[in-house]
C-alpha cells in the first residue's frame, strides 16, 4: 500500500472496555460533593465526551465551575481506582492483533479520545500499545467530541487526507466528530452505544468485531477499474 491512509480509533468503548472504573470513579466524584451518582446507563451514554461536557449533561442545573470540580474529584479517583488490578481496563477481544496487522500493512494509526492525554498514555503503555499509534489526540488539545478538532489535529499531524482516513468509535459522538470533519465514519456494537444509533447518527457501517475492520477498509479502498 503506497497512499498515506490514516485509522482513528477512539479508546473507551472502542479498544478497551473502561466502563466499570468509569462508573467507579464517577461514583466516587459525586459523593465527594454530597451527590448521588446518575445511573450506570446514563453514565454510559456520557462515556466518549470531555469530562466536563459530560458532567455537564448528567447535572446540567449546576455552574460550568461546578462540572469542572466534579471532573477534577473524577480524575483523582479514577487515578486511585487503576492503581487497583481489579479496575483495569481490558483490551476488546481482537484489538492487539487488529491494529499489529494494520500498522504492518502500512496504514497509520491514531486515537481521537474524551481521556486526558495523560490518561490515554497510562491506558495505552499498560497494554505496550503506544508505539502502534503515530497520533494521540484528546480534549487537553481540542473541544469535545462531536466537535471535529480532534480529527482536524491528526490530519495536519500526519498529512492524511480527509477521504483517505477513517475514525472508528462505539458511540453517536465518534459518528458525529467523524461526519463533521468529513472522514469516514466506521462503527462498533460492542461499545456504549446500540449500533442502530451509530447508524442514525451516520455511521458507513457498523462492525461486529474486529476481524470485520480490514475486509471493510479493503472494499473502501479497493481500486477503481
Amino acid at each position: 500500500m503506497t497512499d498515506l491512509r490514516l485509522i482513528m480509533f477512539d479508546c473507551d468503548g472502542t479498544l478497551v472496555d473502561s466502563q466499570h472504573v468509569i462508573v467507579d470513579a464517577m461514583t466516587h466524584a459525586f459523593e465527594q460533593h454530597g451527590m448521588a451518582c446518575p445511573e450506570m446507563d446514563a453514565v454510559r451514554r456520557v462515556i466518549g465526551l470531555g469530562l466536563v461536557e459530560a458532567f455537564e449533561v448528567l447535572v446540567p442545573d449546576l455552574e460550568r465551575d461546578a462540572h469542572a470540580t466534579l471532573a477534577q474529584s473524577y480524575k483523582d479517583a479514577f487515578g486511585e481506582l487503576r492503581k487497583d488490578p481489579l479496575h483495569m481496563e481490558p483490551l476488546f477481544p481482537g484489538v492487539r492483533e487488529t491494529l499489529e496487522a494494520l500498522a504492518g500493512a502500512g496504514y497509520l494509526l491514531g486515537v481521537a479520545t474524551g481521556k486526558s492525554r495523560r490518561g490515554l498514555n497510562s491506558t495505552l503503555n499498560l497494554h505496550g500499545m503506544r508505539d502502534l499509534f503515530v497520533t494521540l489526540q484528546t480534549t487537553d488539545d481540542a473541544p469535545s467530541k462531536p466537535h471535529p478538532g480532534m480529527l482536524e489535529n491528526a490530519l495536519r499531524a500526519t498529512g492524511a487526507r480527509r477521504e483517505d482516513t477513517v475514525m472508528i468509535g462505539d458511540t453517536v459522538f465518534d459518528i458525529r466528530m467523524a461526519c463533521n470533519a468529513r472522514v469516514h465514519p466506521l462503527g462498533v456494537s460492542w461499545g456504549y452505544h446500540p449500533a442502530g444509533e451509530l447508524a442514525d447518527a451516520g455511521a458507513r457501517h457498523v462492525l461486529d468485531d474486529y476481524a470485520g475492520l480490514s475486509p471493510w477498509l479493503g472494499r473502501l479502498w479497493e481500486p477503481v477499474a
